[in-house]
């Protein structure tokens, strides 16, 4: 009689070919994910290239330095300077706008609010999130534009819109990454609710806000249809005054870019360069807080 093949090592064999083949699976996963990553910073690589290369004729002392002006020959002259000291005031107000009134929200979805109110407050954050900028340029235009004219507070205040939500659900988030023995710690020792959170739960969390905040302030930086209709009409001139339509960065790229002569791309490419690599810089700020939280929370 043939002896039957030994049962246990039948399971064994059975078990190798299994393990070998997750061992594929897995190194041909890793080696997707890896190409996947690769293609993301490759195209960063490229814009940031590309945006380098055709706006290098236009980065000189002069662009930073004066105003927009015209020559004899219809050629563009002079800098950009009211375009970004408008870019400047028009995300300084709008941080101001968004960041307290996100943050007060995000204290009370977290620390206060019921579950069901909650819910909804953060709902109605996700459909803000998802409105396109160009429909709250058009809201701002009707409630304040048409009675009041363009500044650079109808700006701020559609770019503040934007804001609120990215501030308000990254607050959140932080502040679901605070223990709750801090908490506790703080109602034990007999301190109101209110204490604790503004005295305990916000320096603790301080790290990962000011994160929300530069991420917010990367996303506003860059838009162009808001500001079509709240703050488009602005002269050449620089001015600081909120009260008055402003220039800014993406409206000059805008403008630009549809002009008949070479000399106005190239100056949108440079107005580009400097809006890269604001938003670039605010990245790395918003990461290198956002580790320091980290750390500080969980050690």
């Amino acid at each position: 009689m043939v002896e039957s093949a030994d049962p246990r090592a039948a399971r064994l064999f059975a078990t190798d070919r299994s393990v070998r083949r997750r061992r594929i699976v897995n190194r041909v996963m890793e080696t997707l994910a890896s190409l996947a990553a690769l293609a993301a910073v490759g195209v960063l690589v490229i814009v940031v290239i590309s945006v380098l290369k055709n706006a290098w004729p236009a980065l000189n002392v002069e662009l930073f330095t004066t105003s927009p002006s015209i020559s004899a020959f219809g050629e563009a002259e002079g800098g950009i300077l009211n375009a970004i000291v408008g870019s400047i005031v028009l995300v300084a107000f709008a941080t101001l706008f968004a960041v307290p009134i996100g943050v007060l929200v995000a204290i009370y979805v977290s620390e206060l609010a019921p579950r069901r109110i909650a819910n909804a407050i953060r709902l109605a954050l996700d459909v803000i999130n998802g409105i396109p900028s160009i429909v709250l340029g058009i809201f701002m235009f009707s409630a304040i534009v048409l009675s009041q004219g363009q500044s650079a507070l109808a700006g701020s205040a559609a770019l503040a819109i934007i804001a609120l939500p990215l501030v308000a659900r990254s607050t959140q988030e932080v502040l679901r990454l605070v223990p709750s023995s801090y908490r506790e710690a703080g109602l034990a020792l007999g301190a109101p609710r209110w204490r604790t959170v503004l005295g305990v739960i916000l320096p603790t969390s301080l790290g990962g806000i000011l994160t929300g905040t530069t991420l917010a302030i990367a996303r506003v930086a860059g838009e162009t249809a808001p500001l079509l209709f709240t703050c488009a009409l602005a002269g050449q001139a620089v001015t600081w005054d909120p009260r008055q339509p402003v220039q800014s960065l993406p409206l000059t790229i805008f403008q630009y870019a549809e002009q008949p002569d070479p000399s106005y791309h190239t100056q949108a490419w440079a107005a580009g360069a400097i809006l890269l690599f604001f938003v670039l810089v605010v990245s790395l700020i918003s990461k290198f807080v956002l580790a320091r939280s980290r750390r500080k929370l969980t050690g």
